[in-house]
C-alpha cells in the first residue's frame, strides 16, 4: 500500500464530506441549524450516526489493540457502558426535554446558580477538548506513519490539515450536517470492520464457523476476571461500574452526544434513539474485539513480533496497511477516517455550540440569527480548531500508553466533579455553595491524582476506570459539606 495510494483515497473521502455539507448548509444555515438541527432530526439518522462519533477511532484501532494485554476484558467495561445508556434514556433525557434547553449545563444554573453553571460548562469545555485530541492523535499518528512521513511532511502541518478540513466542512451547515455525515461514516465504519473480519478469516484460511472457533478457543477470549480485586485494573467490578458511571458522564453529561439527541422533536424519539444506538453500540464492540484476536492470531502465525510496536495501537495498521493485499488496507483506512472524523467534527460542534451558548449566550440574543453572532460563531469555530492542534501537540510529547487508557484515564478526573455536580442535583434537596463550587470541582481532582498515585502504597489497591466513581463521590461529599438545605427547590 504506498502513500499516495492512501492519500488519493483521503482526498476522496473528504470530497464526498464537502459534497453532503454543501447539499445541507445551502438552505437555512443559521444558528439554529447549526446548534440543534432546527429540532427536526430523525431519530434513526441520530442514532445510526451517533455510534460513529461514539466508537471512534480509539475503538477501531486501541480496542483490538488491547486484545493482547487484557484478551476480551474490556467487554466488562461495555456492558457497564450499556447499563450507563439505559440510564441517560429514563433518567437524563426526560430531564433535558422537560428544561427544554440547548445546552445542558443550563440545568446547573436552574439548580445551584451561576458559578455552578460555568463551572460545568468549564468542564466539559476542557473534557471534550482533550478528548477529542487524543481521538484526532491517534488517527494522526497513523497518517503520519503510513502517508505523510513519506514526503517528510512535519507531524503539525498533518494536524492543521485534517482540522481545517473538518472545520471546512462543519462550519456553516454544523449540527445539521454532521447528522448526514456521521450516519454516512458509521455506514463505513460498520463495513469496514465486517469486511476487516472477513479478510483477516480468509488470510488465515477459515471459515465462518472456523472464525468463531478461532476466536473462541483462542487465548484472548476470556472476557471475565476475578482475580485479585485489590491489585488488579481488570477485575469485572472495577471495569463494569467504571463502565457506567464513565458512560452516564460523558455521553449523558457531554453536550456532545446530548446535543444530537435534544435535536429530536420528542422524548420518545430521543428514547428510542438511546435504546437503539445501544444494541448496536454492543454488537459493534464484540466485532471489534474479535477483530483483535484475529490480529494476534495473524501476528503468530505469519511471526510478526508484536513487542516490537511502540504501542499496541499500530498492531492493526501494521498489518492491514503492511501485510494485507490493497482493498483491505483501504478497507482499513475507510474505517479509521471514518470513526476518527465522525468524532472530531461533532465535537468541534459542540464545542462551540457550548461556547456559545453558555458564555456567548446566543440564546438570550433577541435574534439569534443576527449576522454579527453568526461571525462570531465562525471564530469561535476557529479558536477551538486551534486549541485542538495545540492539545494534540502536547499529548504527542508525553504520551507513551495506549490511546484507549490515555481517553479514560483524563476522563476520571475531568468528567468526574461533573458527575458529583449532576448527581448532587438530582438526588438531593439541598442548595450547593454556588461561589465554592468551581474551588471544590478543582480541589476533587488534585485529590484523587494524589490518591491515584499512591493508592498501591496506602491502601494496597489498583484504581482503574472506576477513578471517575471517586472522583464524582468526593464533589459530591464536598457540595454536601458545604451545601445548605433549601426552601426554594426548583422542581424538575
Amino acid at each position: 500500500m504506498t502513500p499516495s495510494i492512501l492519500l488519493s483515497f483521503l482526498l476522496g473521502y473528504f470530497l464526498v464530506l464537502f459534497c453532503i455539507a454543501y447539499y445541507t448548509s445551502r438552505k437555512n444555515s443559521d444558528n439554529s441549524s447549526f446548534f440543534i438541527a432546527n429540532r427536526n432530526s430523525k431519530w434513526y439518522l441520530v442514532a445510526f450516526g451517533m455510534i460513529g462519533t461514539a466508537l471512534s477511532g480509539v475503538t477501531f484501532i486501541s480496542v483490538p489493540g488491547a486484545v493482547g494485554n487484557s484478551d476480551f476484558g474490556y467487554f466488562q467495561f461495555i456492558m457497564g457502558n450499556a447499563v450507563g445508556f439505559i440510564i441517560i434514556a429514563t433518567v437524563l433525557l426526560p430531564l433535558y426535554y422537560r428544561l427544554n434547553i440547548i445546552s445542558i449545563y443550563t440545568y446547573l444554573e436552574r439548580r445551584f446558580g451561576f458559578w455552578s453553571y460555568k463551572t460545568g460548562a468549564v468542564i466539559f469545555l476542557v473534557s471534550r477538548t482533550i478528548g477529542s485530541a487524543f481521538r484526532l492523535y491517534l488517527v494522526a499518528i497513523v497518517l503520519q506513519r503510513f502517508i505523510f512521513d513519506a514526503w517528510n511532511i512535519p507531524f503539525w502541518v498533518t494536524i492543521v490539515m485534517c482540522l481545517a478540513l473538518i472545520w471546512a466542512y462543519t462550519h456553516k451547515g454544523g449540527l445539521k450536517t454532521i447528522i448526514i455525515t456521521d450516519t454516512l461514516q458509521t455506514l463505513f465504519l460498520l463495513l469496514s470492520v465486517v469486511l476487516s473480519i472477513i479478510f483477516m478469516a480468509k488470510s488465515l484460511d477459515l471459515d465462518v464457523v472456523g472464525t468463531f472457533e478461532a476466536v473462541k478457543d483462542s487465548s484472548y477470549s476470556k472476557i471475565f476476571f476475578w482475580e485479585d480485586f485489590m491489585g488488579s485494573k481488570t477485575h469485572f467490578l472495577k471495569q463494569f461500574l467504571g463502565g457506567v458511571f464513565v458512560t452516564i458522564a460523558m455521553t449523558g453529561l457531554d453536550q456532545d452526544l446530548m446535543q444530537k439527541n435534544l435535536s429530536m422533536k420528542t422524548i420518545g424519539e430521543a428514547q428510542k434513539n438511546m435504546f437503539t444506538f445501544t444494541a448496536v453500540f454492543v454488537a459493534l464492540n464484540i466485532f471489534f474485539l474479535s477483530v483483535g484476536a484475529l490480529l494476534y492470531l495473524y501476528a503468530e502465525k505469519n511471526g510478526i513480533d508484536t513487542t516490537a510496536l511502540r504501542t499496541p495501537d499500530y498492531l492493526y495498521p501494521e498489518i492491514a496497511l503492511n501485510h494485507l493485499a490493497i482493498i483491505p488496507g483501504i478497507v482499513f483506512m475507510l474505517g479509521l477516517t471514518a470513526a476518527t472524523f465522525a468524532t472530531t467534527d461533532s465535537a468541534l460542534t459542540a464545542l462551540t455550540t457550548s461556547f456559545c451558548i453558555d458564555f456567548l449566550h446566543f440564546d438570550k440574543k433577541a435574534d439569534q440569527n443576527d449576522p454579527s453572532l453568526v461571525t462570531k460563531r465562525h471564530w469561535v469555530h476557529i479558536g477551538f480548531s486551534v486549541l485542538m492542534v495545540i492539545v494534540i501537540m502536547i499529548f504527542r510529547l508525553i504520551n507513551d500508553d495506549s490511546v484507549v487508557n490515555a481517553i479514560f484515564k483524563a476522563a476520571g478526573y475531568t468528567y468526574g466533579p461533573l458527575l458529583g455536580l449532576f448527581s448532587f442535583g438530582l438526588l438531593t434537596k439541598k442548595a450547593a455553595k454556588d461561589k465554592l463550587v468551581p474551588y471544590i470541582c478543582i480541589v476533587s481532582p488534585i485529590l484523587c491524582l494524589l490518591i491515584d498515585a499512591n493508592s498501591m502504597n496506602w491502601f494496597n489497591y489498583a484504581l482503574g476506570f472506576e477513578l471517575i466513581i471517586l472522583n464524582g463521590l468526593l464533589t459530591f461529599l464536598m457540595l454536601w459539606c458545604t451545601g445548605k438545605d433549601s426552601t426554594t427547590q426548583t422542581k424538575f
